[in-house]
């Protein structure tokens, strides 16, 4: 029940076809995910649409986890 939330943003990014973009923005820099993520939050340049990804990413890593 409360993962409910993560499905529906889950779904909604496979209707937008956004699955993956912020991993192969990761990828292009030669970063993995945790540590792109990690650079964009701390960069004062990045865009607040990228910071909203890679805070998304840090949340779906965290529940990958078991946290």
């Amino acid at each position: 029940m409360a993962n409910l939330w993560m499905q529906k943003v889950k779904e909604s990014m496979e209707r937008k076809g956004t699955v993956g973009s912020f991993s192969r923005s990761a990828k292009q820099a030669g970063k993995s995910t945790s540590e792109y993520a990690d650079d964009v939050m701390s960069s004062k340049k990045s865009t607040t649409k990228m910071k909203r990804k890679a805070n998304l990413s840090k949340v779906f890593a965290k529940y990958r986890k078991g946290g």
